[in-house]
């Protein structure tokens, strides 16, 4: 642990990772191009990775470096998790960062942040970019279309871009309050932490983010979109529209499980009146997996019978067996 303390403290990252070796590497040589002021700690954790990223991570010496090898694979919600709970435990920072693999801050970026005036009940959305410059469609933060009615139809009209942050909000000289937002670029308060509590490692991947900042706006704390803190996200373009199908096919059993519990965290009451047109949806969506409907189905009852319920403990495995029917 270092002793090297900003204005507002310590800074500390998180970094989950599975088999993305050259992404991972660009993330960490970006990530240590921050003075210690700006970041005391990079916690990685490696979700089991098979492609040489433990024997690569274990040449490192740089002393900011800690490393998690995972003996499994935990989704990015038991990373996010695992990583969390290490840091807290182990770096006792006053701010911590999540982000992907494949993202990382744009340069003076941490420094910057940890020099200004940041309230610890006020959780900070970075501005999200794509490498060339592009606003990052899947990490643009929104607002929860169910608390505001007037949100609610525009939402009905403008479907996504109803509640989503608008373009302008990236050029503005102040920040934009929001609801909702994704694990790339979110900066925590350890009082955030202390009080909220971590994510819940058993949604593996889809929403565990939109649940998490949907949480901390339930217990009362406040999140903003800040344009003056830019990251850079190198993954693959966002595609609208369209009619989606899951590869590989196990996800879809995470999409609808974990749609479930955000869908009822974001609706409330209204949630029962949305049910029954997301199970219709998730019905009709069957015939697009053609000789693997029967698998989908599985998949589909298990994630309803397991959201409604909020029970997020069945393991991975199951859900690989449910995938080969």
């Amino acid at each position: 642990m270092h002793d090297n303390t900003g204005p507002n403290g310590r800074l500390v990252a998180i970094v989950v990772t599975f088999n993305r070796l050259d992404k991972l590497k660009l993330t960490l040589s970006n990530l240590l191009k921050n003075s210690p002021n700006g970041l005391t700690s990079i916690v990685v954790v490696n979700n089991a990775s098979t492609d040489g990223t433990t024997d690569w991570l274990a040449t490192l010496d740089d002393p900011r470096l800690d490393v998690l090898n995972s003996a499994r694979n935990r989704g990015g919600a038991g990373g996010f998790e695992q990583g969390l709970r290490h840091a807290l435990t182990q770096h006792q920072a006053d701010w911590y960062v999540v982000m992907d693999d494949d993202a990382w801050p744009e340069p003076g970026m941490l420094d910057g942040f940890m020099a200004g005036a940041r309230p610890d009940d006020t959780a900070v959305a970075a501005a999200v970019y794509y490498p060339d410059g592009r606003i990052c469609e899947m990490n643009r933060p929104s607002v929860n279309p169910f608390w505001s009615l007037g949100t609610f139809l525009r939402t009905l009209v403008k479907r996504r871009d109803g509640y989503h942050i608008p373009p302008s909000a990236y050029t503005a000289d102040a920040p934009t309050p929001i609801d909702l937002t994704s694990f790339v670029g979110l900066f925590i308060s350890k009082k955030m932490l202390d009080t909220v509590g971590l994510p819940d490692p058993g949604l593996f991947i889809y929403g565990d983010d939109v649940i998490y900042t949907l949480e901390l706006r339930n217990r009362g704390f406040k999140i903003n979109f800040d344009p003056s803190v830019r990251f850079i996200h190198d993954c693959s373009t966002f595609q609208k529209g369209g009619k989606k199908t899951y590869r590989p096919l196990w996800k879809v059993y995470y999409v609808y499980r974990n749609g479930l519990i955000m869908y009822r965290k974001a609706a409330g009451i209204l949630f029962w009146a949305l049910l029954p047109l997301l199970l219709l949806t998730w019905k009709r969506a069957a015939k697009r997996y053609g000789d693997n409907q029967d698998a989908y189905e599985a998949l589909r009852r298990a994630a309803v019978s397991d959201g409604l319920k909020r029970a997020t403990s069945r393991p991975h495995a199951e859900v690989l067996k449910l995938a080969k029917r």
